[in-house]
């Protein structure tokens, strides 16, 4: 309840401004942000899992967090976040002909350093994007993106190295 209380507070505020208090609230719903990170509003947080924001990051308005307890979700420093982006940490086992969508599951998500996301892309649990990366707009990231690599595509698949 706490975090859905912030995230209304959160969508009264301008949307690239107040970026000290934004963080403060954030922090105040058990989310990690550093001091310098800059997070836009019109964004959402869902859940009780763990949020880590790391220094001089920058998260683009209408950022979407789905959050488990059991699947902690880290975006490093020095990353660059597109709007519209979301991570989703939950999905379902493949469930029998009755109802397809199984038991619930939950998998954790790492950005690493340096990393650019375009605009609109879906990161999916269980997925680390390695250091230096750039993950083009719309791409739908299912499994894992090697350091300093360019990613696109619904499946996202790497499309070349990044010097």
């Amino acid at each position: 309840m706490l975090r859905h209380s912030i995230n209304i507070l959160l969508a009264c505020l301008p949307t690239s401004r107040w970026f000290g208090l934004r963080g403060m609230l954030l922090r105040l719903g058990d989310v990690s942000v550093a001091r310098d990170a800059s997070v836009c509003g019109g964004g959402w947080l869902y859940g009780r899992g763990p949020l880590r924001i790391g220094a001089r990051t920058w998260l683009s308005p209408r950022v979407l967090f789905y959050t488990h307890p059991q699947a902690p979700v880290v975006i490093e420093e020095d990353c660059d976040i597109g709007p519209g982006v979301q991570f989703i940490t939950g999905s379902h086992e493949i469930g029998g002909r009755n109802r397809r969508a199984g038991n619930g599951t939950a998998r954790s998500i790492a950005v690493r350093r340096g990393t650019w996301i375009g605009a609109n892309a879906c990161i999916l649990g269980g997925v680390e994007v390695g250091e230096g990366c750039v993950v083009a707009a719309g791409a739908v990231v299912t499994q894992d993106i090697p350091p300093h690599s360019f990613a696109a595509g619904v499946p996202a698949t790497v499309r070349k190295s990044l010097p």
